[in-house]
């Protein structure tokens, strides 16, 4: 049988210097861990985030040369903070064993809990794992945590974003230590669900990257796609704790392909997820707040998955359990 699979050929990259594609386990017929690492190497994908360690995926991982993110699950964030033990034991448990031949670059302490009770946990989680790693000699890992859009207060223009006034202190404390360890704060984007929710005041073609003009002007800024302008929100929110100098990398961004019609459809998917990874040099994929630097980007998410909740999340995937493609996708040479 003939393999399909998405093409993603540019010709420096794609969407920043990492293009990263999420990866989950809500299915019941999904790919080996074998097979799955090899669907991204054909697919020239740089790296993967995992919600959570497989020890079945790291071993698949070895040698691999993907980056590789993930983090503890949600529920472990506390003990983490409150027991620099349980930091220790998770960086010799997930980390030691693979550091030697699986290039693992994020830790993510934290999936979408701002606002939230383990919020108030995450700082001190993040500093044991990183004094864990620093007992252990090893470096070259980002400890850091994944906010969505709920953690502002506004965003609407992108200038006026800031954190909720109950997390300032938490993310003026997180940025501290991120922007001491030179790492970036990961943020989910979905462009999807604010069009989905309002389709009268927001546009499918800006929603999808097919404005060619600005649709948000906001002071000097000029916005002709929804996705830079959230981007640039996270930006806007981190100067104001005086934590410019955090670059955001989006930890997922994708578009559904059924279950809201009209706004779920393999064209909107494909059209947005090639936006993501337009070809373009120099100028790819930067913010207007933030030109100097380009956004990396894990796409969400890699397979359907048939045992979430309802069909629009199953149908982020862009491929089947088959690893046949629910859509090509590439960016023209």
């Amino acid at each position: 049988m003939l393999l399909l699979f998405i093409q993603i050929i540019c010709p420096d990259g794609v969407a920043g210097d990492i293009t990263g594609v999420c990866y989950g386990r809500y299915g019941n017929n999904l790919p080996s861990p074998a097979d799955t690492i090899a669907l991204y190497k054909r697919n020239n994908i740089d790296a993967i985030r995992m919600y959570e360690p497989f020890a079945d995926m790291l071993e698949a991982l070895r040698g691999s040369g993907l980056s590789v993110a993930f983090g503890p699950r949600n529920e472990a964030i506390q003990s983490l903070a409150q027991d620099p033990a349980a930091a220790a034991n998770f960086v010799a448990t997930w980390i030691l064993p693979y550091k030697n031949d699986v290039a693992i670059k994020w830790i993510t302490i934290g999936n979408e809990v701002f606002p939230g009770d383990i919020a108030p946990f995450v700082a001190a989680a993040i500093r044991n794992v990183n004094t864990a790693l620093t007992n252990y000699g090893v470096s070259g890992i980002a400890v850091t945590t994944v906010v969505a859009m709920g953690a502002l207060e506004n965003s609407y223009p992108p200038s006026a974003a800031s954190f909720l006034p109950d997390l300032t202190e938490i993310m003026t404390e997180i940025s501290s230590i991120l922007s001491q360890t030179n790492s970036p704060l990961m943020a989910n984007i979905y462009p999807y669900f604010a069009y989905a929710s309002d389709p009268k005041d927001i546009s499918l073609d800006y929603a999808v990257f097919k404005s060619n003009t600005p649709v948000v002007i906001d002071g000097d800024l000029k916005y002709s796609n929804m996705f830079v302008a959230m981007v640039d929100g996270f930006n806007a929110a981190l100067e104001k704790i005086n934590a410019g100098n955090v670059v955001v990398t989006v930890a997922e961004s994708g578009w559904p392909t059924e279950g809201n019609p009209p706004y779920t459809s393999v064209d909107n998917a494909r059209a947005y997820n090639l936006g993501l990874l337009t070809c373009g040099g120099a100028t790819r994929m930067r913010t207007p707040r933030r030109p100097e630097t380009a956004v990396d980007v894990f796409l969400f998410e890699m397979f359907r998955e048939n045992q979430k909740q309802g069909p629009v999340e199953q149908s982020f995937g862009m491929f089947s359990p088959d690893m046949t493609p629910v859509y090509t996708l590439f960016c023209p040479a």
